[in-house]
């Protein structure tokens, strides 16, 4: 089966060689070394400020988003969230559930961020912004530099989800002006699911260790004192830390982020390109390196999903609720390169040709 999801994606054989092997003791010097390697290079690649830190937690991107909102906010802020598609109306559903106050910035579908929609929002007492910055959900990439303009001249809190874009997108925490920063294992650092990490700035930092937080495994404290001598609170994931690790030092090795984020935007461009003929349509006008989504003209998005999925061997991303229909996503990272796109090309041009599309 060829994975054109966006996550789980196809691992690299150096990764899957790792998980086929026993899981080793981590209550160790060697295994601490491995996540003080793993927090080096994560800051590096994001460009963190001086002094921040890097937790891993042993669970989804959503363990994270909830870790952060528990750990960053309380009953006395007033939370803007950027909710333009499932993953935004993750960031809603976490204020609701731990009693953040919030205001919803709701956005049309396939809708960017501008400067004009955030400037309502001025003086009106805001002092976080959640964003998922690429919202998979329609394929949207948001403005990361309008964004951290917007909460730096106004003092405040961001907090941002880059679950899908971190590695396959340019992302310059300094720069951006971001407190914290969110990935996962199964997107572009193509490793199973289970681990996700928590980048926080020195501020973060500070916000995390003043907070009050009632919960065992979330506690962001607990897992940055034991961060210190690179290990953590509760048994991780253990190979899948490994996983990262060999992945981080590949990339490191190639040529760094940069090169990462042209191998990935290279695979896209290249997809892009070679569907023009084919009845599809592009749904977003701001697109993330990580997936193009697709709009079908002519049959169910669903369909094209299961017709893919049973007679060609190929996954791509299908959606759902009110976007099941419509949409489909095509990802390109992992261990993907430009003959597996010719593969999903051909299978395309052949549903074409009988009608399937």
């Amino acid at each position: 089966m060829l994975n054109f999801t966006v996550g789980p994606v196809q691992s690299f054989e150096s990764t899957l060689k790792i998980g086929a092997e026993h899981v080793p003791y981590f209550r160790t010097s060697e295994f601490s070394e491995v996540m003080f390697k793993n927090e080096e290079l994560v800051k590096r690649f994001v460009n963190a400020p001086k002094n921040s830190r890097t937790v891993f937690i042993t669970g989804s991107g959503t363990a994270s988003m909830e870790a952060v909102v528990m750990n960053t906010f309380s009953k006395d802020d007033l939370v803007l969230v950027v909710n333009g598609g499932s993953f935004g109306q993750r960031f809603v559903d976490l204020c609701e559930i731990h009693k953040i106050p919030y205001i919803e910035l709701k956005l049309n579908f396939g809708e960017t961020v501008t400067e004009e929609m955030l400037e309502k929002y001025t003086e009106r007492g805001i002092t976080g912004l959640l964003i998922n910055i690429h919202e998979t959900s329609t394929g949207v990439l948001y403005d990361k530099y309008t964004v951290g303009e917007f909460c730096k001249k106004n003092n405040i809190f961001l907090v941002v989800d880059a679950i899908s874009s971190f590695l396959a997108d340019e992302f310059d925490m300094e720069n951006i002006g971001a407190d914290v920063m969110i990935s996962g294992s199964q997107k572009a650092l193509a490793c199973p699911p289970g681990i996700s990490l928590i980048v926080l700035s020195p501020r973060a930092v500070e916000k995390v260790q003043k907070s009050e937080v009632r919960s065992l495994y979330f506690n962001l404290k607990d897992a940055l004192k034991n961060g210190e001598r690179g290990q953590t609170p509760f048994t991780p994931a253990v190979s899948i830390l490994l996983q990262i690790n060999a992945r981080l030092r590949e990339i490191e090795k190639a040529g760094g982020v940069k090169s990462e984020v042209n191998r990935i935007k290279e695979l896209a461009e290249d997809f892009r390109k070679r569907i023009n003929s084919l009845p599809f349509e592009i749904s977003s006008k701001s697109l993330s390196n990580a997936v193009t989504p697709l709009h079908p003209i002519n049959v169910s998005a669903y369909d094209v999903f299961l017709t893919l999925k049973e007679k060609y061997n190929i996954w791509v991303c299908p959606n759902g609720g009110e976007l099941k229909d419509k949409i489909f996503r095509v990802g390109h990272i992992g261990a993907l390169t430009k003959d597996d796109n010719t593969a999903l090309i051909n299978a395309l041009e052949d549903m074409n040709r009988k009608g399937l599309l």
